[in-house]
């Protein structure tokens, strides 16, 4: 049996088993307290009974007017527990805490490798769809197809002066319910754009 709880600074001390495996990006300590500091509602861990960290998911809000939104940083769950929609749920928990307690917002947004076709397809069957391509948006390649793993920050902004040689990610947005025209989703008019064009990240 799994529960879900919001993330405290004590889980860091215990969370290997979901960031030892190779498909998951891990960050400094200052990286993780950031987001508890900022954003506490948006970081939520999957507990098994005998208190295991088995998965986490961690977001943000941010952007002004009707570019506000909730943003999913990073979701991962540990290899043993995978293939128990545990990723789904930990979505859904970020899709209620947007509603709840950032109701201005418009739309969630997250980026994904567009290698990653399970993930992609997880995410079109929970109404996300692509609003535009980020070329070379990630830093290097990847093979890895699995939905559990899904992380943006390990990303290439590049530059102007030259170009940026990585993964291309899909930028999929699913509207709020204070989007009622569903303006948020509707793809961009230039679908393919760079890392530096990018408003929000």
């Amino acid at each position: 049996m799994t529960s879900f709880r919001p993330f405290t600074s004590f889980d860091l001390l215990k969370y290997n088993l979901v960031n030892t495996d190779v498909l998951t990006e891990t960050y400094g300590l200052s990286f993780y307290l950031s987001y508890l500091a900022n954003w506490p509602e948006y970081f939520v861990c999957a507990e098994t009974l005998n208190r295991e960290i088995s998965g986490y998911v961690m977001g943000k809000s941010e952007g002004k007017s009707n570019l506000f939104h909730g943003h999913v940083t990073a979701i991962t769950v540990a290899p043993s527990y995978r293939r128990q929609k545990l990723a789904n749920k930990l979505m859904e928990t970020l899709e209620v805490v947007t509603e709840t307690f950032h109701s201005e917002a418009y739309f969630i947004d997250l980026f994904v490798r567009e290698s990653n076709e399970n993930a992609i397809q997880m995410y079109r069957k929970m109404g996300y769809a692509a609003y535009r391509r980020v070329l070379g948006y990630y830093a290097g390649p990847s093979t890895s197809s699995n939905t559990d793993d899904i992380n943006d920050e390990t990303k290439n902004k590049g530059n102007k002066k030259g170009p940026i040689l990585g993964e291309d990610a899909l930028d999929m947005r699913k509207s709020t319910k204070r989007d009622v025209q569903k303006v948020s989703v509707v793809p961009a008019r230039r679908f393919e754009q760079h890392p530096w064009e990018i408003e929000w990240h």
